[in-house]
Order: structure tokens, then C-alpha cells, then sequence
């Protein structure tokens, strides 16, 4: 296994596991959690977890490969909220966690970007690697957000992949 074998293996290990941390934070939360705001801000769980989507979507595809192919549904009408039913936007999740797998199993570590990013983030991120990490930050930034609301709506602590 070459050196960028490696450190696409790692990184992609990194990366499964904060997606699987996100799962596992929500999981067995019903309707009205996943739905329900507990912050002033009005975000909810499900909301968050299509935001992840999209962020996988735009950088895997948008940003890595140039294109990516249009969405059956428009823009959410409030950020990070969402009136898809819980099953729709898991399986979007899903289907887009697979589809950056894809991209990065084909892309080197070092290519550079074919789509792009707006300033100032558009220029810091000069590869397929800096785009991962950052997609790894994202998702685990956002897996402590669900971590605190999980324990807002019903006091679990410590949820994650085990």
C-alpha cells in the first residue's frame, strides 16, 4: 500500500467514524425530537443531519469533481430545518456519504479542487485532502451540537459509536 493509500484509508476512517457518531447521537429519537427545535437558533436534529448532506454533496461533488447532479427538492425553508420525513433525509445522508466514499476512492489526495468554494475557505482548501479534513471538522463540529440537544431532549450522554 502506497503512502497515499495510507493516508486515504486514515483519513477515510476518521471521516466514517464522525458520520457514524452523528447516526448514533440521533438514533431512537422519534418524530417529534427529530423535528422539534430546543435552541433559540430554531435548528433540529433532522435539519442538521440533511445539512450534512449537503455539505458532503457540495464538497465531494460540487467542489472535488465540478459537478454534482440536482437535488428533487429545493433549499429548506429555514436553515438547518427541513420538512422531509425522517426516512427521506436519512436515506439522502446515506446516499451522499456513499457518493464522497466514491469520490475519494478515485481522486487523489493531491488533486486540486475542479469546482468552487467561495472566499475565503475557497482558497485554503487546495486539495482533495484539505477537503476531507475539513468535511471531517464539519461533521464533528456538528455531532457536538447534536451531542448537547440529545441530552436537552432527553438527557442521553455519552452516544456515539461504541
Amino acid at each position: 500500500m502506497n503512502t497515499d493509500s495510507k493516508e486515504k484509508k486514515i483519513l477515510s476512517a476518521f471521516l466514517a467514524a464522525q458520520r457514524a457518531g452523528v447516526l448514533a447521537i440521533v438514533d431512537g429519537l422519534d418524530m417529534q425530537a427529530l423535528t422539534t427545535s430546543v435552541l433559540p437558533s430554531g435548528w433540529t436534529p433532522l435539519g442538521l443531519i440533511e445539512h450534512l448532506g449537503h455539505a458532503e454533496k457540495h464538497w465531494f461533488e460540487e467542489v472535488v469533481t465540478g459537478a454534482a447532479e440536482p437535488l428533487p427538492w429545493s433549499d429548506a425553508p429555514a436553515p438547518l430545518t427541513t420538512p422531509r420525513a425522517p426516512e427521506v433525509v436519512f436515506a439522502f445522508y446515506d446516499d451522499q456519504c456513499r457518493r464522497s466514499d466514491a469520490v475519494i476512492a478515485r481522486t487523489p489526495l493531491s488533486a486540486p479542487p475542479r469546482g468552487r468554494h467561495p472566499e475565503p475557505m475557497g482558497d485554503e482548501l487546495a486539495d482533495l485532502r484539505g477537503i476531507i479534513l475539513h468535511v471531517i471538522e464539519e461533521t464533528a463540529r456538528h455531532a457536538g451540537h447534536l451531542d448537547i440537544v440529545r441530552e436537552l431532549i432527553d438527557g442521553q450522554t455519552g452516544l456515539g459509536p461504541r
